[in-house]
């Protein structure tokens, strides 16, 4: 059939404005300088996901000086016409990209990169920056008012960064939703011990350094990486159940700790590969550094971090969250709960292992210790705000919130739910609404109730 002249004038302009709106949709533009965390507006970055990183620093102890140059490889997720990387502090003296110099500017702690051409949606492209200066730790009221991130110790650093603090030490979309693989290469003084996350591939001497590399090849939030520096004794294994294990203990701690450090953590890892689903990393340990200053340990992937080591049920808790936070990680920082309940609630686990108390009267423990006008039930747990993201509460009323939910749906299906939660999203991230899903799908119950009255009400729930 002929279209008439008028009919195909309106088909040519329909089509012309068709065309306009493809060609307007698809126009590069800057990716957003973070992706939105309602707890860290800046954090992280919008237009790519980053897919790995190549790390190579070298640090002296004496000035305090960093200088590195790390190498993202990278997805473009739109259009780009330039992209922001979070980097806190030190100077870039240059930017590539796929090779080619690439302008920058800095605004804060947003480095804006322009590269020389549009990077097409689905491209991959790798950037590359030089940078160096004395990295300075974070502090505030976040981490219970202690400093994190780069901490300078007498004969090294101890680097322990969540939630924000990785971008003090290197360029990185800097938030637990946008994972990465990784390879850490540190230079360091000679007789000093590098100790990073994942597998040690090499270690070398040359001149007055050593050289050492680290690969992560498991995904990993940006708050996970390490790169501790200092005197260790490393001691080296296979756990019963034959997890490869990595402990260095500063000397000086070594024949202070009443706990043994090797020994709890490869009985640990077993035993939560057992409850939890299979260990999710290549390699299991610990760091413990003479750092008083950080009133913390933290779960680095694959390698916990401690301050000082206090007592087993530290251990414990932070190898809990290679499942609970470090395999399975936080959409948004308000959902910290699903790191810290679920460590929390593994000590009473493990002293229900022991033989020492049950959950449920560690659980009655904690709930008639705080009475009712206490402030700590005045927290909501799923969304516990920015500066008191780390209260008590997020502990230890998150904890209760998993035995509650224990004693309503029964041991069966409890003990099915965690290890089908961390299948389901291993090596991704999760949010709460995704826990309560999937509770209720293998417990056949409405948990609404339960879950309103522990996580997203306050007040003392009633039993």
């Amino acid at each position: 059939m002929a279209l008439s002249r008028s009919a195909r004038l309106g088909a040519a302009v329909t089509a012309a404005l068709s065309f306009l709106t493809v060609a307007a949709s698809s126009a590069p533009t800057p990716g957003a300088p973070g992706i939105g965390d309602t707890y860290f507006p800046l954090a992280g970055n919008g237009g790519f996901d980053a897919r790995h990183y190549d790390l190579d620093i070298a640090y002296a102890p004496d000035t305090g000086r960093l200088d590195g140059r790390t190498t993202i490889t990278a997805r473009a997720t739109e259009n780009l016409s330039s992209f922001d990387l979070d980097l806190q502090q030190l100077t870039v003296t240059r930017v590539e990209v796929d090779g080619r110099r690439a302008r920058f500017t800095r605004d804060g702690d947003e480095l804006r990169v322009t590269p020389r051409g549009v990077l097409r949606k689905g491209r991959t492209f790798r950037v590359a920056v030089t940078y160096g200066g004395i990295p300075e730790p974070l502090s505030g009221p976040i981490v219970f008012g202690s400093k994190y991130g780069w901490m300078k110790t007498g004969d090294g650093v101890f680097v322990a960064c969540e939630p924000n603090a990785a971008s003090t030490w290197f360029p990185s979309s800097d938030h637990p939703s946008d994972k990465a693989t990784y390879d850490i290469r540190i230079k360091a003084p000679r007789g000093l011990t590098a100790v990073s996350n994942g597998r040690l591939v090499s270690t070398r001497d040359r001149g007055g350094s050593t050289y050492t590399h680290w690969r992560e090849s498991r995904p990993m939030a940006t708050y996970l990486a390490t790169a501790t520096i200092g005197k260790f004794d490393v001691r080296t294994g296979r756990t019963p159940s034959g997890t490869p294990i990595y402990v260095a203990i500063d000397p000086k701690l070594k024949n202070g700790n009443s706990v043994d450090v090797y020994a709890v953590t490869a009985a640990a890892t077993d035993y939560w590969s057992q409850v939890f689903g299979p260990y999710p990393f290549e390699e299991t340990g610990a760091i413990v550094d003479d750092m008083p200053e950080a009133g913390f340990s933290l779960e680095v992937q694959s390698k916990p971090a401690y301050s000082a080591v206090r007592n087993e049920t530290t251990i414990v808790h932070e190898l809990a969250h290679q499942w609970f936070g470090d395999s399975v990680s936080v959409r948004r920082w308000k959902d910290v709960w699903l790191n810290e309940g679920f460590a929390t609630y593994a000590q009473w686990l493990w002293a229900e292992h022991q033989g020492t108390s049950s959950a449920h009267d560690s659980f009655r423990a904690a709930y008639d210790s705080r009475p009712a006008g206490s402030s700590f039930w005045q927290v909501e747990v799923a969304d516990p705000q920015r500066d008191t993201m780390f209260a008590s509460a997020v502990y230890q009323r998150g904890a209760m919130a998993l035995q509650a939910l224990r004693e309503r749906i029964g041991d069966r299906a409890f003990f099915r739910l965690l290890p089908a939660w961390t299948a389901l999203h291993r090596y991704g991230n999760a949010d709460t609404a995704d826990f309560v899903r999937l509770a209720e799908r293998i417990s056949g119950q409405r948990l609404g109730d339960l879950f309103d009255a522990w996580l997203f009400t306050t007040g003392k729930p009633a039993l």
